[in-house]
């Protein structure tokens, strides 16, 4: 696929004027005419839920009988995914926050595996006379999965409406440590870790457990920018690791910590990211801990992976070995949340400097532009995709 907008090859295509050269933080302004919510998707009834599945695993030629061992998540909720509704709350949110502070930008959803797809919402856009959009995506952290298969889907989306010639699309950073993400986890770990030492534990006897979607360990290998030795786990794991860092020293807590990985697939000869969560609460007893705070540090809202994986299987493994469990809460619609997302998105409009932006970690603020091969998906191989320096 070519996507032709005026970009000379081997830089940034669909990009805005200020993007399109590629730098690593545009701090030219740049006049978005809307906001472009792109979300994963979920079913939402019994008979969304193979489809769905194919969806998310289109061109991977898995059968339906081996879809449907993971259908069994959704239909323990009715076959309804929480996340459709949650984005729609986030787009109500946003719409209120962008209103409140006097700025005109309308917010447009899609999702990349369900409707309403992200064709759908490019094509609104341009039927509303909207060309140069600025895409905001429901995840913070950088991997395949998590980033660089949005801006591939964006593009997708760019091919299958033909509107590739007219529409310009930049992204948003990565915000996996913007305060406004790690303000609710900050809340969530000192309410947990005050009601425990309420009920009589001492700080020896809670571990506090940062979960996360693991994912293949080559793909964490080649997250983030090629040129970095981000460590074993690429840039995806030393994010959340920084981010657990900043957590426990804003909570003041000195109760131990770890970062461990929930909701694996694939086949079992292939290396995904480890500890699972499950295997570590079962050995926290032999260590004398007697209560879990568990941390959804990778999701943004309640979505199926934390209703199942984590207040399901998670919870109930706790409980099976004699664990009290407390779940925090992801961000989902918190004001700091919220209002960060939009600061993210006036970073772009106003060209904000570097400098000024904010981040609570050495690996921020993140790039706007991605550098080139990050992120890359070495069986897939490389897709066009925008808001990335090619390939």
């Amino acid at each position: 696929m070519t996507i032709t907008n005026g970009v000379a090859p081997g830089l940034v295509p669909a990009a805005s004027p200020a993007a399109e050269s590629g730098p690593e933080h545009v701090e030219t302004p740049v006049g978005y005419d809307a906001i472009v919510l792109a979300g994963f998707g979920g079913p939402e009834g019994q008979d969304d839920v193979i489809p769905f599945l194919r969806n998310v695993t289109r061109g991977r030629g898995i059968p339906d009988e081996r879809l449907e061992e993971v259908a069994h998540h959704y239909r323990h909720f009715g076959g309804v995914s929480p996340i459709n509704q949650q984005n729609r709350e986030l787009k109500a949110a946003l719409e209120a926050e962008l209103a409140s502070r006097g700025i005109g930008l309308p917010v447009i959803w899609g999702n990349r595996n369900w409707s309403p797809y992200l064709a759908e919402a490019l094509q609104e856009a341009h039927d509303r006379g909207f060309r140069t959009l600025i895409g905001l995506a429901t995840s913070a952290y950088s991997s395949f999965s998590s980033c660089r298969q949005y801006r591939e889907d964006f593009a997708i989306a760019l091919e299958q409406t033909g509107l590739g010639a007219e529409l310009r699309i930049d992204k948003v950073r990565q915000f996996f440590d913007h305060p406004g993400f790690v303000t609710p986890f900050v809340e969530g770990v000192r309410g947990a870790l005050a009601e425990l030492v309420e009920r009589g534990f001492a700080d020896d006897e809670i571990r506090v457990l940062f979960a996360t979607h693991s994912i293949p360990s080559d793909d964490a290998l080649r997250s983030g920018d090629r040129t970095v030795d981000y460590g074993p786990g690429g840039a995806y794991a030393a994010q959340h690791l920084a981010v657990g860092e900043v957590v426990m020293r804003e909570v003041g807590s000195h109760v131990a910590w770890e970062l461990v990985y929930q909701s694996r697939s694939g086949p079992p000869t292939q290396p995904w990211l480890e500890p699972d969560v499950n295997d570590v609460i079962e050995g926290l007893p032999a260590q004398g801990v007697r209560a879990v705070v568990i941390v959804p540090l990778g999701f943004v809202s309640d979505h199926m992976e934390v209703l199942w994986d984590l207040d399901t299987e998670a919870t109930e493994t706790a409980e099976e070995h004699g664990l009290v469990a407390i779940r925090t809460p992801t961000p989902g619609t918190h004001p700091a949340y919220v209002a960060g997302l939009v600061d993210l998105v006036l970073e772009r409009v106003n060209g904000t400097p570097t400098a000024e932006r904010p981040a609570l970690t050495p690996y921020g603020p993140w790039f706007d532009v991605c550098r080139p091969g990050c992120c890359e998906n070495v069986r897939a191989g490389f897709k066009p995709a925008i808001a990335g320096v090619a390939p």
